[in-house]
């Protein structure tokens, strides 16, 4: 019940992390079209199989979040969840999504200024917008407002959409308050991922 990452030997959690044999089997089928598509098995589907039941019920609920729409692409998707961890400063899901967002975009150099510092990275205002609305979400979730929703409603995404951005938001500060708090690493090969 031991997982490290294979070059540095850090744990990739500080709590005990299963061995895939011994998780259910629609887990080790989780794992296996991970490996199949990404060549090898995130390390936050390892860690959250410490609780499998809840690993289930979470990659479910995130791959929901992530289906595009018509006005919030797969890769605004990815930019909400950055923007989010760069405010909660979660190494975890900077490096995972940073890599993701590379791969959405197909422009790894914006991808990466979009991760480190949005405001800077020459987005247009619908963009933007999108991305302060998920960082005030972060930040003070009690000052948003009915004027947040118009806002990204003037910029064309429907309400379920900006309800999007809001739940994506959202899940992701649940998910950087766990990789955080139960000391989660990022797999080695992300780092070298759409380049």
């Amino acid at each position: 019940m031991t997982g490290t990452e294979k070059k540095t030997g850090v744990p990739i959690s500080w709590f005990p992390v299963p061995d895939e044999s011994e998780l259910p089997e629609s887990l080790q089928g989780l794992f296996a079209k991970a490996r199949e598509n990404l060549g090898f098995v995130p390390n936050v589907f390892r860690a959250y199989s410490f609780r499998p039941e809840r690993l289930s019920a979470w990659f479910s609920h995130f791959k929901i979040l992530h289906e595009p729409t018509e006005n919030l692409s797969v890769a605004e998707r990815e930019m909400v969840a950055v923007a989010v961890s760069m405010e909660n400063g979660c190494l975890y899901c900077l490096v995972a999504h940073g890599a993701a967002l590379r791969e959405a975009l197909g422009d790894p150099i914006l991808a990466d200024r979009i991760t480190l510092d949005y405001r800077r990275a020459g987005l247009d205002e619908r963009r933007t917008a999108i991305l302060d609305l998920a960082v005030k979400v972060t930040n003070e979730p009690l000052e948003c407002s009915p004027e947040d929703i118009e806002k990204l409603k003037g910029f064309g995404l429907t309400l379920e959409e900006v309800w999007d951005v809001i739940e994506i938001a959202s899940m992701y500060n649940f998910t950087n308050r766990m990789s955080l708090a139960c000391g989660k690493i990022p797999n080695e090969e992300y780092h070298a991922l759409a380049r």
